[in-house]
């Protein structure tokens, strides 16, 4: 029973996270050189995914009332906001991005950036978690709740592997300063069409 809920639990982890090995890879990228980067977008995984599964589980007991249905798209104002705030902050030190040093040297990625957006990109997930978490027993939900946070590291170490294979350690370095506000501004935008904020 425990080996099929993990085996579940897999397949599932996988299906609704793989868009996050992008954005990590992004954070891998923009953290490029900066000690403790590691450690801090490991840490911010963690906490943002606990709170997607807190959200899934309180749901799922029949707290509705705490997180309604119609909440969930509006949490891509968080990662719109964090990439109008990454390019603004790109554009403003445009000059300085030319300096070799600066760029070797990458910036620091916060704990609570990596959370929010984490947070904020797992709308779906609370929406897939919350009625299969209903549909088990709750011995099952404990499993599926390890299994995942066994995996939120293989996740973040994935990819961190990916970017240091070096035509990809080279094509983030470039583009590192446009594509990291672009994907969170379009994570933002997809989060609130799909979900029909706004009237969308």
């Amino acid at each position: 029973m425990m080996i099929t809920a993990a085996a579940q639990a897999v397949v599932l982890f996988i299906a609704t996270n793989i868009d996050d090995i992008i954005i990590l890879s992004l954070f891998f990228g923009r953290g490029h050189g900066q000690p403790g980067t590691t450690r801090r977008i490991l840490l911010g995984q963690y906490l943002g995914f606990i709170a997607i599964l807190g959200t899934a589980v309180i749901v799922a007991v029949g707290a509705d009332a705490i997180l309604p249905d119609e909440l969930l798209p509006y949490f891509g104002l968080i990662p719109l906001g964090l990439g109008v705030w990454a390019a603004w902050r790109s554009w403003r030190n445009r000059g300085e991005e030319d300096n070799d040093e600066a760029q070797l040297q990458g910036k620091r990625v916060s704990v609570g950036t990596v959370a929010l957006v984490t947070f904020a990109n797992g709308g779906d997930n609370i929406g897939v978690y919350v009625p299969v978490f209903v549909s088990i027993s709750w011995a099952s939900v404990f499993a599926f709740c390890i299994v995942f946070l066994l995996l939120v590291a293989t996740l973040v170490f994935t990819a961190r592997w990916l970017t240091s294979r070096k035509p990809i350690a080279e094509a983030l370095e470039r583009w590192e300063s446009i594509l990291f506000p672009t994907v969170l501004i379009a994570l933002g935008v997809i989060i609130l069409i799909s979900g029909g904020a706004f009237g969308l």
